[in-house]
């Protein structure tokens, strides 16, 4: 039985919301611990999750990669091979059936890379839902693609133009939505970040790929593996494939921020590595701020990493030593971009790069016989262009 922490991970996570937004959260709050340990709605969702998603999706030898680095073995857990290309269609399905026990007929989300928005309109468009999009308006000429896929699915997508313009801006615009449409509507957040319970429900639908790559990696090499790493923004990927493997205290987890420009520049997004204990968004994180507290301009090549904050849990993971944190520049990651559709014939999403390219510099020191999983967490048809454009 899934139980609730009542939005605390440590100190981190909680609630900071105001009053009416406190009351909307507390009906979510009650129908995801509900559903989420009822065996009907674990059933409809492991269906969708076979029949639609595609899942189990497989753990990938990355033979001609390990090959080639003559280190540790690389293991890729191929969320990139789901419906719509990447993780977010895992969250998307179970936060959907949930709207749809709720009776809400409307559903709000927020994007940055687009992945989430274009998962979002896609469960929309099954469930027969209305679907307003909130994306920043630099992301949408970024990520023009996604943008035109979103609304061929019948999404709405708005342009938020105030702040920074980015991911931030855009789950601002949501949550102000969300609290003057409440009756009717449902913000289905896509990243593990929030007031509760969203963290928490997060987690859960996506805590499938820590699962499935538990049992595949005991079933291909009878042992757990020594590593597991994942790309961090908002966390929602890694926490997925982290959570399921907390337990297991001989196996390193290693999250991978965006480095940016690098970190000693003011051009990154690394919430944990640079980052202090603060408030975003209704929960507390590492985040980065001023000396105000308010949220400082952040700066990723990959849209889905654009984010000054990053999940409770994961800060929690960190303030308790139970995993580490790094970072990768902008130009690791677009060279690990190129580097593994050419060896392996997989072109990764450049925030999945950024996960495979610490995984690359660690495996080079690693004997033959250790393990590494990296969570392949999306593909990168949406960053073609934007790639093109820089060459």
């Amino acid at each position: 039985m899934i139980k609730n922490n009542n939005g605390y991970f440590g100190e981190f996570g909680g609630s900071y919301v105001p009053e009416p937004l406190k009351e909307v959260l507390k009906e979510v709050e009650e129908k995801f611990y509900q559903f989420i340990n009822d065996p009907e709605f674990l059933k409809e969702l492991a269906y969708y999750q076979k029949q639609y998603i595609g899942r189990e999706n497989p753990l990938y030898f990355a033979e001609r990669l390990t090959q080639k680095i003559g280190g540790a073995k690389i293991y890729l857990k191929r969320e990139d091979l789901n419906h719509t290309g990447a993780h977010k269609i895992n969250n998307a399905i179970g936060q959907a059936l949930l709207a749809k026990k709720m009776g809400k007929k409307r559903i709000i989300a927020e994007t940055g890379a687009g992945q989430h928005g274009v998962a979002t309109a896609t469960v929309c468009a099954l469930f027969g839902m209305d679907c307003t999009i909130y994306m920043g308006e630099i992301d949408i000429k970024r990520q023009a693609l996604n943008v035109f896929k979103m609304e061929l699915l019948g999404a709405k997508v708005v342009p938020v133009t105030r702040g920074t313009a980015t991911l931030k801006d855009a789950v601002d615009a949501a949550l102000e939505d969300f609290v003057e449409n409440a009756h009717n509507t449902f913000y289905l957040l896509g990243s593990a970040v929030g007031p509760h319970p969203y963290p928490s429900m997060v987690r859960e639908f996506q805590s499938i790929i820590g699962k499935e790559a538990r049992k595949q990696i005991l079933d291909l090499e009878g042992k757990l593996p020594d590593y597991i790493i994942a790309a961090v923004g908002g966390g929602s990927n890694a926490i997925g494939l982290f959570h399921p493997f907390v337990d297991d205290k001989d196996v390193k987890i290693i999250g991978v921020e965006p480095a940016g420009k690098g970190l000693d520049t003011p051009d990154h997004a690394a919430s944990i590595v640079k980052g202090s204990v603060g408030i975003i968004h209704g929960f507390k994180c590492y985040t980065l701020q001023d000396e105000k507290g308010e949220p400082l301009p952040v700066h990723s090549v990959a849209a889905g990493l654009d984010y000054p904050g990053v999940g409770p849990e994961h800060s929690y993971y960190k303030s308790i030593g139970r995993a580490d944190y790094v970072g990768i520049t902008d130009k690791e990651a677009l060279d690990t971009f190129f580097e593994l559709s050419k060896i392996e014939g997989i072109i990764p999403a450049i925030e999945s790069a950024h996960a495979v390219a610490y995984g690359i510099k660690l495996a080079k020191d690693l004997e033959k016989d250790k393990i590494i999983i990296i969570n392949l967490s999306g593909r990168g048809d949406k960053d073609i262009t934007q790639v093109k454009e820089m060459l």
